[in-house]
């Protein structure tokens, strides 16, 4: 999705930083040169005087003017890179110095974004997703069948290859995805891997748990003094590419909660922007706490997973520590 208005002015901020520091660090290398070396001014001058002349002869139509304005502004360069070796200066002393050499800092090349704009996109996008410290350790290739075998083994095959499916197709075919069963079996870490896979591609992605989500969408809707600053967010709870909602059901639920939920399922259904619920709920559970509309949304619009098995995070707990240092499913 294209960034908001406040995103792309947060990034654009960012090159104007650059920018001023690149005119500071110029401007702090000519004083110096300046003071060491007396003529490299002068010649300077020089150099305005002559462009204006030669301009000014321009303008009357002599037509060898620029050639002549070219040659002897080469001259003055010479003149001026020769003080400066003679000075013990290095010859790009007096050449501004950006942290993209490509878009000179301003983010733009030939006007298309530059490709560290569209880093800064990406990172923009991992800070607001609120799992970029979770995507380090949980992503595909921390992915391990080890603790699974039988019917389980097959059941979190079958989810892996669904999410491999998801992001391989997600602008080409709207989905979404559910998964549900028992503790610690993957469902939160496969939810991870897919986000990461989006995000390091550019989409927005925002994950909330449960209980984080309703507290937003609770502050937005009652508390005066945190709407406007949640205005934003609560906007791209609607608008992202992908929300994730994990651990429902550990929310307070009430009929606020249920509201609401419906109220997000759908209009992310509307606009067909992908979602994906983890829950330690059953579909009997589900059913049972929350409306029957949602539970009809969710089961008619949503690939359905059932993970089933030990839980991952006990068992890693009382391994030895040698293996405990391999990443593997979070939940």
């Amino acid at each position: 999705m294209p960034l908001t208005n406040s995103q792309y002015d947060a990034i654009m901020r960012s090159y104007e930083e650059k920018q001023r520091a690149a005119r500071y660090r110029l401007e702090k290398n000519t004083l110096e040169v300046y003071a060491k070396i007396p003529s490299y001014e002068e010649l300077d001058r020089q150099a305005a005087t002559t462009s204006i002349a030669h301009g000014r002869r321009l303008l009357g139509g002599e037509q060898d003017a620029l050639n002549a304005l070219k040659a002897e502004l080469r001259k003055l360069s010479e003149r001026k890179a020769f003080l400066l070796r003679e000075n013990g200066f290095p010859e790009d002393f007096l050449t501004p110095v950006y942290e993209c050499e490509k878009c000179r800092d301003t983010g733009y090349v030939d006007n298309q974004k530059c490709s560290c704009f569209r880093a800064a996109e990406v990172e923009l996008i991992y800070e607001q997703s609120h799992i970029k410290s979770l995507l380090k350790t949980e992503n595909f290739h921390a992915l391990s069948y080890d603790y699974y075998a039988g019917d389980e083994l097959e059941k979190f095959t079958k989810a892996v290859q669904i999410c491999q499916s998801f992001v391989k197709n997600f602008h080409l075919d709207y989905r979404n995805l559910f998964f549900y069963g028992t503790v610690g079996t993957g469902k939160s870490f496969l939810s991870c891997c897919v986000a990461k896979e989006l995000m390091d591609s550019g989409n927005l992605v925002i994950y909330f748990s449960a209980s984080q989500l309703f507290d937003t969408l609770s502050k937005s809707t009652f508390d005066k003094d945190s709407a406007e600053a949640l205005s934003g967010i609560s906007e791209d709870i609607y608008d992202c590419d992908l929300l994730i909602i994990d651990d429902l059901g550990t929310e307070l639920t009430n009929a606020f909660v249920s509201s609401r939920l419906f109220s997000c399922l759908n209009n992310r259904h509307m606009r067909k922007k992908a979602t994906i619920i983890t829950t330690n709920l059953s579909l009997g559970e589900l059913r049972d706490r929350y409306s029957d509309r949602i539970f009809s949304r969710i089961t008619s619009n949503y690939t359905v997973c059932k993970l089933t098995g030990p839980d991952i995070r006990m068992k890693k707990k009382t391994e030895p520590a040698s293996k405990n240092g391999t990443p593997t499913n979070r939940k």
